[in-house]
């Protein structure tokens, strides 16, 4: 439908960055037959533009086994969009000292479609590995930073997210009920951020605050995530809450990437 309406629109483009975008954390690395089938390309396109992205320096292909998998100008990618976007520049020394103040881990997340991307995180002393990585992407309405964001949108647009976007399934406690969802979005509407309690990893909690734009709408997030056996939420709302507030409203409207 899109290629139909937009005479600018270049299929065999897109189909090259369908190849690209089949790429996460749980697929690394594939071959020719894998590509096709995660892609729904047919395995002669698949092979050329796998080839094409090879040869273009976009992705690796192993030698003996013949499978592909990112290359290191997907790096060079990302620092372009870091230069890009000023709210990066402007919230991450506010994050570091954040984080260093009460060794918490904090990110930076924009929305991206029905997801949150976590574009900055910088991690506890106590934080694993894949808490140190930006770029993973979540269901916004499973996760504080999500639901902080939507909680900020026009009441129409809040609604429509609720009843048509993703829900995930990350732990036995996730939310599925998205009457449960809308009041906890509409609570975090009235208080000014949102909390989860072992969303995406049992035994983790999760307070957010938006970074609203001059509309006071927000398409970003400041979030920590704590463990639930060292911080209660008394202590979270005593001792972390105030320094987020402060920190998301600390950004200058015009600074915003909204």
């Amino acid at each position: 439908m899109r290629e139909r309406q937009n005479t600018l629109y270049v299929g065999s483009l897109a189909k090259g960055l369908r190849l690209l975008h089949a790429f996460d954390a749980q697929h690394i690395e594939m071959s020719l037959g894998e590509l096709a089938e995660r892609t729904g390309l047919d395995k002669s396109a698949t092979q050329r533009l796998a080839n094409t992205l090879y040869v273009e320096g976009m992705l690796d292909k192993d030698p003996v086994t013949r499978r592909f998998r990112p290359s290191r100008a997907w790096l060079k990618l990302a620092y372009a969009y870091y230069w890009s976007d000023p709210l990066v520049a402007l919230a991450m020394p506010k994050m570091i000292e954040l984080s260093r103040k009460f060794d918490l881990t904090i990110a930076l997340a924009e929305m991206m479609g029905d997801h949150i991307i976590y574009v900055s995180r910088f991690p506890s002393r106590s934080s694993p590995f894949s808490s140190t990585l930006p770029g993973r992407h979540l269901p916004a309405l499973s996760c504080s930073a999500g639901r902080a964001m939507l909680s900020t949108w026009p009441a129409d647009q809040r609604e429509d997210a609720i009843r048509t976007w993703t829900v995930g399934a990350f732990t036995p406690e996730t939310v599925q009920d998205r009457d449960q969802i809308r009041a906890e979005i509409e609570g975090a509407a009235k208080l000014g951020y949102a909390t989860t309690q072992d969303q995406m990893i049992l035994n983790r909690s999760g307070i957010a605050a938006a970074i609203k734009g001059q509309d006071g709408v927000a398409y970003s997030s400041i979030q920590c995530s704590v463990s639930s056996h060292h911080w209660s939420w008394d202590r979270i709302h005593a001792e972390i809450l105030p320094h987020l507030l402060e920190v998301a409203a600390s950004i200058e409207p015009r600074s915003r990437g909204n």
